[in-house]
Order: structure tokens, then C-alpha cells, then sequence
């Protein structure tokens, strides 16, 4: 088994299904309760499986954060493109293949929304890291 983070990214779908564009705070309430149904439908298919880890939505609010030096104030919301904007949440699966992975990501991907209409949105898959990279002197 190996662990994967799939990203649910706020970029919406391919151009050729433009209602993927829509943001969530534009749709119907019933639209919200339909997709966060199939959401949990998806989370409890993976749990029967003994796929599934954890998963969250995550709120557009947030902050950029780094370290600026010793007795110097964190630097926030620098030049960064800021993730506040790009992820809109994750899910973390536990999977006996990519090829897996890939097929937990397209199910995701076609939760409904404005309409009932497949968002055909885009998920990154990554992998866990479990080893430690060696690099030699």
C-alpha cells in the first residue's frame, strides 16, 4: 500500500466544460449539498475499501508564512503565487497502486456541480515521500 495527497485545485475544469469555472460561493445551496454528499459518498466507498486516510476542505482564507531572519518578524503574503488560491482541499489515500490512485482522483474529479454536471475538475496526485532522498558528497 502507499499513500497518496490528492489536490483539489480551484482551477476549475477543462475549458470545454466552462461550469467547472463557477466558484462554489455562486452556486445554488442545493448544488453545495449535492456535491459535499457525493464528496462523503466518495470518502465512505474508501473507507469500505480500506482506502481512505483523511480528507478536508479548506477555507480561502489563509496566509503565506516564512522565516526572515533571527528577532525578525515572519514575512507574510509575499510574491508567492499563495496556496490560499489554488487548493481548495485534499483527500489522503491509502492504495495499493498509482494506477489506483489515478482512479480514486478521476472519481473525485467527477463530483457534481452547477447543474448536477460533472465538474471534470483537475486533481494533482502526489505521493507520500518514505524515504529520505540520499545525496552524496
Amino acid at each position: 500500500m502507499a499513500k497518496y495527497l490528492l489536490l483539489k485545485h480551484y482551477v476549475g475544469g477543462p475549458e470545454r466544460r466552462p461550469q467547472g469555472t463557477v466558484p462554489m460561493d455562486q452556486w445554488t445551496p442545493q448544488e453545495v449539498t449535492d456535491h459535499m454528499a457525493f464528496m462523503q459518498h466518495v470518502a465512505d466507498t474508501l473507507k469500505e475499501r480500506g482506502e481512505f486516510v483523511d480528507a478536508q476542505a479548506l477555507s480561502p482564507e489563509g496566509s503565506f508564512v516564512r522565516y526572515d531572519g533571527e528577532g525578525r518578524p515572519p514575512v507574510t503574503d509575499g510574491p508567492f503565487a499563495e496556496t490560499k488560491d489554488l487548493i481548495a482541499g485534499w483527500m489522503a489515500i491509502d492504495v495499493d497502486s498509482l494506477e489506483r490512485a489515478h482512479e480514486v482522483a478521476a472519481f473525485l474529479s467527477s463530483a457534481p456541480g452547477p447543474g448536477g454536471v460533472p465538474l471534470e475538475e483537475w486533481l494533482e496526485v502526489r505521493p507520500f515521500l518514505t524515504d529520505v532522498p540520499q545525496v552524496d558528497a
